[in-house]
This record gives structure tokens, C-alpha cells and sequence, in this order.
């Protein structure tokens, strides 16, 4: 049974690398998948909105033939519950570190609505994906994610994904509700784990990530002190977590 890691943006599966080292002794049964436009082409007439990644990552997953763990960062983490209300029968377990978008009183941060507004988020993408992937490396790295996977991601980055994270962002903006109309209670369906770095301040509020935990039926694994890329930071702690749950399964 596969273990399938979806990341998110700005990034390719490079920031998972750290992680999957970890991981290696104990879970060889790895896959990354790569959304289109983040790490993997962009076909022409994707569309690259919460719906189109959700269908994208259901039929990655059928291919498997069996259901899978399934984890997922950032806007990865809204493509695998959107695959876990609508397919549940495709996963066994799912872990994401991005439930508090879901809560109904969450705000999208400062960037994404930079990204989400005509004109000043073409000129934010088109700065920050059109810059040296060494002035990009930087960016990242004073954003928090750690240096020795920034330059990585950064070689990844370009003006495709650029495109794709302003028609993700305006068209989630624009659809509401990131579970497209799907209560999260029935993400329940499936064993969840909810992993909430304390100084992550881009996927909301501690307490509404709690919230939204609770109403998924999820277990919350707290990683004291890290931020949103937790785990370029302190992977050995963020494969403690994933082992301990997936532990739980058997």
C-alpha cells in the first residue's frame, strides 16, 4: 500500500526531500505526485482550480488499483481532502497540514490575496518566478523554508507555475467553500491525522485548525515552534508523527 505525498505552492516535490530521507528506513513504498503547474507540466486546457486538481489527484490515486495513505501540504493538503469527501474508497488514511482553510472563519493570508487581485498579482508572480533561482532560494528561506531544500524548490519555480497559482488562487477565492460544497465531516470516512505547526500562519488560526480537525475526525499532531514548511525544518519530527499514525492503522 502506497504511501503519495502531494505538495503545494510555491513549490515542486523537491520539499518533501528531507521527509522521505526519514522516512526511508522504515516506509519504501513511497510516490510523489506532482500537480500540474507545481513540478509537472501544465497541459493546455487544465484547469487549474480546487475541482480540476481534486479530479487530477482522483484519477492519479485509481491508478494505484488499492487505496493509499495519503499526504498532503499546503494547497495539497486542500487537493487530498477534496479527494477524501468525494473518493473516499481511493484512500485508507489521509494527513493534511492545511485543515484550517476549511474552517468557515478563515481569511486567505496576505500573499494569496495579493495573487487573487487583477494586476498587482500578475506583477507579484511575474517578480518572484521571473527572478534568479538563487534570489528565489532566498525568498523562500526568509519566508522559513530551510536553506537546504529552498535551493531545490527554487529550481523548480518558473513562469507555468506562475500561472497556475494566480488561476488557483482566484478561482478557490472565487468558489467560496475549498471542500467545493462538501460537508468536511465526511472526511471522517477515512482515518485523518491533522498536523498543525504552531508557527504556521499561512493555513489559518491554531484554533480554527483545531476546529476543523475535530469536524473532519481527525487526530492533531502538534509540532511545537515549526512553520509552514515543517518539514524542511525538523524532518526527523514530522516522520515521528507520520510513522505514529500510520502505526495506529494496523
Amino acid at each position: 500500500m502506497p504511501a503519495v505525498f502531494v505538495h503545494g505552492n510555491p513549490e515542486p516535490a523537491a520539499v518533501w526531500d528531507l521527509l522521505l530521507a526519514e522516512l526511508a528506513p522504515t516506509r519504501t513504498d513511497v510516490v510523489c505526485l506532482s500537480p500540474p503547474g507545481f513540478g509537472a507540466p501544465l497541459p493546455a486546457g487544465f484547469e487549474a482550480t480546487p475541482a480540476g486538481y481534486r479530479d487530477w489527484l482522483a484519477g492519479e490515486l485509481a491508478a494505484f488499483g488499492e487505496p493509499v495513505d495519503l499526504v498532503g501540504h499546503d494547497f495539497g493538503g486542500i487537493h487530498v481532502l477534496n479527494v477524501v469527501l468525494s473518493h473516499p474508497h481511493l484512500v485508507r488514511s489521509w494527513v493534511s497540514d492545511a485543515l484550517g482553510v476549511f474552517d468557515p472563519d478563515h481569511e486567505w493570508h496576505e500573499l494569496a490575496r495579493r495573487w487573487q487581485t487583477p494586476g498587482v498579482g500578475e506583477a507579484d508572480v511575474a517578480a518572484r518566478f521571473g527572478a534568479a533561482p538563487a534570489e528565489r532560494a532566498a525568498v523562500l528561506v526568509e519566508r522559513g523554508m530551510g536553506r537546504a531544500v529552498a535551493a531545490r524548490v527554487a529550481a523548480g519555480q518558473g513562469e507555468e507555475m506562475g500561472r497556475a497559482v494566480l488561476s488557483l488562487y482566484r478561482s478557490a477565492a472565487a468558489a467560496g467553500a475549498p471542500g467545493l460544497g462538501l460537508p468536511l465531516e465526511r472526511a471522517a470516512a477515512r482515518p485523518g491525522l491533522a498536523v498543525l505547526a504552531t508557527a504556521d500562519h499561512v493555513v489559518g488560526t491554531e484554533e480554527q485548525r483545531r476546529r476543523a480537525a475535530t469536524r473532519a475526525g481527525a487526530r492533531v499532531a502538534v509540532l511545537d515552534g515549526l512553520g509552514h514548511w515543517w518539514m524542511t525544518r525538523e524532518p526527523a519530527r514530522g516522520a515521528a508523527a507520520l510513522t505514529g499514525f500510520w502505526a495506529c492503522l494496523r
